[in-house]
């Protein structure tokens, strides 16, 4: 199952963190709990993206925003926490993807760093917690805005239609405290209409139910001093249509500030009508039919419709295995991603993932654009099982593709490519390819591949 897999809000004072609270998180042990727990059904999610809205990060006052810088970093010095340093990598294929679909839907979205992006704590405190076993997981950091809340549950539902076109499971974590108002000592001073506002949004949340928090007075939430209501307001655009199981996990406020935590497991997709490509379709017969699901796959995700279904009846697309795909246009390569080893349930879902990355996502080159397609051919790898070998006997560069493995790092290297002429430079470029030095150890794997055209 592709597109949003899960979701949650979450609060983000940085007292629940140990080396800023010295003791005092004690006293919001329920968020501490809540948050533990969520880790946990954060990972049993296994996303491949993690959208997370912080109110506190760099803002536009009519556009949503969205970090486009490839490395993003953070710290809590400012909260006393010297040592608790973040980096996390974004998913440019997702920030292009996303940037392209709001267009389409006239949102405004405009980036809030493009060269680098400092976290800021509505980012890092959620992430203290989520990310300790998704860590290798992209980060797509978003900011809102103060145009209407109908706009933000919009933009949310554009994240949705983003994580399905690109055929990835993705997380979103809606960052954001309730009331500031709740007691005389609390930040923002008191107003009776705190408790009554948090206590509409629980309510609210327990049920999934969009309609009262769209409808919510302005006047009323003002008089709230929140700061996690459009957060929310986008999570539940981003789940309209789904099958959804909704759990407040626990909800105080010690501080004067409500500190909610909740969950969303989506349990199935919205029931919708994709497209289908027939890869035995007669109009396609000059092709291999992974070669013609490659294909309707690339041209699908560029154009910005959704990735078809696959109706094909062959043994080619059925169990798992390593896969990849090539572009090349005009004979030069223009991408080529791939997997060592099976990711995905079967062959035809590793096809479309890895076709979608090699026309977005392969470092060495722009993502394919639209006006390219009609130059473009395509080549699909079905890998063996790697086997290890004892000696470069065992090895022959016309028929073995070869893995070198070492310090953790692996490199691949396809067989019988035209400007390789020996089993010594084969190695070499798959050794570079791990980063790895002429005086490293390391293990070597062969492997075959049936190439489809």
């Amino acid at each position: 199952m592709s597109g949003i897999v899960f979701g949650c809000i979450v609060p983000h004072p940085p007292i629940i963190i140990p080396e800023v609270g010295h003791g005092r998180e004690s006293e919001i042990s329920a968020t501490t709990r809540s948050m533990e727990k969520l880790a946990g059904m954060l990972v049993d999610a296994r996303p491949e993206v993690i959208f997370l809205i912080s109110p506190h990060g760099t803002a536009h006052y009519n556009a949503m925003g969205i970090a486009t810088a490839s490395i993003l970093r953070g710290d809590l010095r400012n909260w006393g926490a010297n040592n608790l340093n973040f980096h996390f990598k974004n998913d440019n294929s997702m920030v292009q993807a996303l940037q392209k679909e709001t267009q389409k839907a006239g949102i405004p979205l405009k980036s809030i760093g493009e060269r680098g992006y400092n976290l800021d704590y509505g980012v890092l405190v959620p992430y203290y917690f989520l990310g300790k076993k998704v860590s290798n997981v992209p980060l797509v950091p978003l900011t809102f805005c103060w145009l209407p809340l109908s706009t933000h549950y919009d933009f949310g539902k554009s994240l949705t239609n983003t994580a399905l076109k690109l055929n990835k499971r993705v997380a979103i974590v809606a960052s954001g405290d309730l009331s500031h108002r709740l007691t005389p000592e609390a930040p923002a001073g008191y107003d009776p209409q705190g408790e009554v506002f948090d206590k509409k949004i629980n309510d609210a949340v327990a049920i999934l139910d969009a309609e009262s928090i769209l409808n919510l007075d302005s006047d009323f939430i003002e008089k709230a001093g929140e700061c996690g209501l459009r957060s929310i307001t986008i999570l539940m655009g981003a789940l309209e249509g789904l099958e959804v199981k909704p759990e407040v996990l626990s909800y105080e406020g010690p501080f004067g500030v409500g500190y909610m935590v909740a969950s969303f497991v989506v349990e199935k997709q919205a029931e919708t009508k994709p497209d289908v490509i027939d890869v035995n379709d007669k109009a396609e017969s000059e092709l291999h039919p992974l070669v013609a699901l490659a294909k309707a796959t690339v041209e699908s995700s560029i154009k910005g419709d959704a990735v078809p279904a696959v109706k094909a009846n062959i043994p080619e697309l059925r169990g798992q295995t390593g896969v990849f795909v090539s572009i090349k246009k005009q004979g030069e390569l223009r991408g080529c991603i791939g997997t060592f080893e099976p990711t995905k349930s079967n062959v035809a879902e590793e096809i479309v993932s890895n076709a979608i990355g090699a026309a977005t996502r392969d470092p060495r080159f722009l993502p394919i654009t639209p006006d390219e397609l009609a130059d473009l051919e395509y080549s699909v790898d079905i890998l063996s099982k790697p086997e290890l070998v004892n000696s470069t006997n065992e090895l022959d560069l016309k028929k073995y593709g070869i893995i070198v493995e070492g310090k953790g790092r692996k490199g691949l290297l396809l067989p019988n490519l035209e400007t390789v002429d020996t089993i010594e430079e084969q190695i070499d470029i798959a050794r570079n390819k791990a980063s790895l030095s002429p005086d490293d150890d390391i293990k070597l794997y062969r492997f075959e591949v049936k190439r489809y055209k």
